[in-house]
């Protein structure tokens, strides 16, 4: 069965942006107004919503009182980090090589001991997992 490959517009990634940051559910008022350099419409909010919605990327997350209404509030589906490796799996060019330069990239530029140390471990758990020792 072949995975479902999800696109996001620049607008979708920014919408999800600021709900990882915000780290609490928003209305479509409230993201709105903290997109004070966006000039999106009240309109075009609802239908990067309805869209995100669809893809499976945010979810209801309740209701808050709004003046007079009760309005729906939105989180993400996913942390940003999943949704990070899942870019990375979704990738259709990503090879064994592709990942290997990846993580050496990666690794070069971290200078956390206990970082590389966390990641050693990790890579030597999945070696034992892998029956590779």
């Amino acid at each position: 069965m072949k995975k479902k490959i999800i696109k996001l517009t620049d607008s979708e990634k920014q919408v999800l942006n600021l709900l990882w940051e915000e780290k609490e559910p928003l209305t479509s008022t409230e993201i709105v107004n903290l997109c004070s350099d966006r000039t999106w419409k009240p309109s075009y909010i609802h239908i990067m919503i309805n869209s995100l919605l669809k893809k499976e990327m945010i979810q209801v997350a309740g209701f808050k009182k709004t003046t007079k209404n009760y309005a729906r509030t939105f989180e993400p589906t996913m942390s940003r980090e999943d949704w990070n490796i899942l870019q990375v799996k979704q990738d259709q060019q990503t090879t064994s090589q592709t990942l290997s330069t990846l993580f050496t990239s990666l690794l070069e530029e971290e200078t956390d001991p206990e970082t590389i140390k966390e990641l050693s471990d990790m890579l030597e758990k999945r070696r034992k997992e892998l029956n590779m020792d």
